[in-house]
């Protein structure tokens, strides 16, 4: 297991998840995306190079987080943490703002029956990750609460990435998929049954909500959301 010099017993498993989410998340964009940036071959809107980069400064300051409070640095944990908060705040307006126009392009090229089952579930995605970064601000005095409710949040983010993992096949097994991506949550589980003999619940509570996500799908074929789309496109 990887660990970073210095860090307590308990929070050991904190820095590992984090980079372990990070590492969900190039590995599922990296042949669509980050591969192609890197040789120059992407090609892509703005308003997804600007999403892409609002994400990996995400996951680049949860990752800074972890590392300040697994090592004892709380201090300064707390001082940035308003203002990852607030960042977490513009990354929700960002992927919004990216879903809808993507989803207004699709239907300009003619392709509206695709732009409505793809609109379903980045705009899902937030009003699921929405709670649960609110949450983490609410118990943010209650570090064994907050940090892994931060934990939950960040790996909800990563749900695109893994349904782009080729090696799980197209489309993904429902099994395989909620395998790769609860993972985190699964060993953070582990862990605490391992260090603690107990559960805590915000794992729990995350995963049924992981798992919700997944079988919500079908929604997106049924005449409300259809509707909805079709409202959203004359806009």
């Amino acid at each position: 297991m990887i660990t970073a010099p210095g860090l307590h017993p308990q929070r050991r498993i904190f820095v590992p998840l984090a980079l372990f989410i990070t590492l969900i998340a190039f590995v599922g964009f990296w042949p669509t995306y980050f591969g192609k940036l890197l040789a120059g071959t992407v090609s892509a809107p703005l308003i997804i190079h600007i999403h892409a980069a609002v994400f990996v400064l995400w996951l680049a300051l949860f990752i800074i987080q972890v590392v300040l409070a697994a090592t004892g640095r709380r201090v300064l944990h707390i001082k940035l943490g308003p203002w990852v908060m607030a960042y977490g705040v513009f990354l929700i307006a960002v992927a919004l703002l990216t879903a809808v126009a993507v989803f207004h392009q699709r239907v300009a090229d003619g392709n509206f029956a695709e732009a409505t089952r793809r609109l379903f579930a980045p705009l899902r995605d937030m009003f699921v990750f929405a709670p649960f970064l609110a949450a983490g601000w609410i118990y943010r005095h209650k570090p064994e609460i907050h940090k892994r409710i931060m934990v939950a949040a960040t790996t909800i983010l990563v749900v695109a990435a893994v349904n782009r993992l080729a090696f799980l096949g197209k489309p993904v097994p429902m099994a395989q998929f909620l395998l790769v991506w609860l993972a985190p949550v699964y060993l953070a589980m582990a862990w605490d049954w391992f260090a603690r003999r107990l559960i805590h619940p915000v794992y729990v509570i995350a995963m049924a909500v992981m798992v919700s996500m997944r079988l919500m799908l079908p929604l997106r074929d049924t005449d409300a959301w259809l509707a909805f789309a079709t409202w959203l496109a004359r806009l």
